[in-house]
């Protein structure tokens, strides 16, 4: 594995790539992102709804066990995610290798690309196939939802900080990891914990709540309520717990 010290270079490196990357190729893979943690936000559900009754105290665990699936092939194969940006990008802005301009103008061009994506994983290949639409996943997808969307304002905003501190975790990690197997261990097991846990990810809602919507569970409006707080509780995660902390830690403190 490589050290600390190699790790956060790395990661100030990749935060400047992302800056730079072309517009174009920023719309193709933000929108990749979106739609990938969708994807295991999908075998999520279906592996929960098809439980036994007997076993539902695991399926929460057992769910979760699938869902990095999105974020393993995003960094693997390549791919645009909000949550792992808040963390790389901003180290970058602290070491001054680009502005925090350039940092909030990242989050919004690869949000809304990752919005589409999921939300277009929840129409399509949930909403359309009948996949979110049969019984016992309807229901499934629904409860998960609600059980979002019912949550106070500042109940989501620390969740979304605990989600956003494992998933820099994660990604720290997978750069700390020098072959592909640990990459994919390092990534899964934080990623895991978050769902597990039951903390809330910004992205992985734009696939929850609009599926819900599309099933008639929920409203746009109850989606909007949402994201707002998970989505600034992914940023106080990522770019101040993860990125502020041990960018102190590791440039300033030393």
């Amino acid at each position: 594995m490589f050290g600390s010290d190699e790790v956060i270079t790395q990661a100030i490196d990749k935060g400047q790539a992302k800056v730079k990357l072309a517009i174009g190729a920023k719309l193709i893979l933000g929108f990749f992102g979106g739609a990938l943690i969708a994807l295991g936000f999908l075998a999520d559900v279906r592996v929960v709804a098809a439980v036994p009754k007997a076993w539902a105290s695991f399926a929460p665990v057992l769910g979760a066990g699938v869902f990095p699936l999105g974020l393993i092939v995003i960094l693997l194969m390549g791919g645009e995610l909000v949550t792992g940006n808040m963390m790389v990008v901003s180290l970058s802005a602290y070491d001054h290798k680009v502005s925090w301009r350039d940092f909030l103008v990242n989050l919004l061009e690869i949000t809304i690309m990752n919005f589409i994506g999921a939300a277009c994983v929840a129409f399509f290949l949930g909403h359309v196939t009948g996949l979110t639409h049969a019984q016992p996943v309807q229901a499934t997808v629904i409860a998960m939802a609600q059980s979002k969307i019912t949550m106070p304002f500042w109940a989501s905003l620390v969740s979304g900080v605990g989600c956003n501190w494992l998933v820099g975790i994660s990604v720290w990690l997978a750069m700390a990891a020098k072959d592909g197997a640990g990459k994919m261990l390092g990534i899964w097991l934080p990623i895991m914990a978050f769902v597990a846990i039951g903390f809330q990810h910004s992205i992985a809602n734009c696939f929850l709540i609009p599926a819900a919507i599309f099933e008639g569970g929920a409203t746009w409006g109850q989606f909007v309520t949402n994201i707002i707080p998970v989505y600034l509780g992914n940023i106080i995660g990522g770019a101040g717990v993860v990125g502020g902390l041990y960018y102190l830690s590791l440039r300033k403190l030393r």
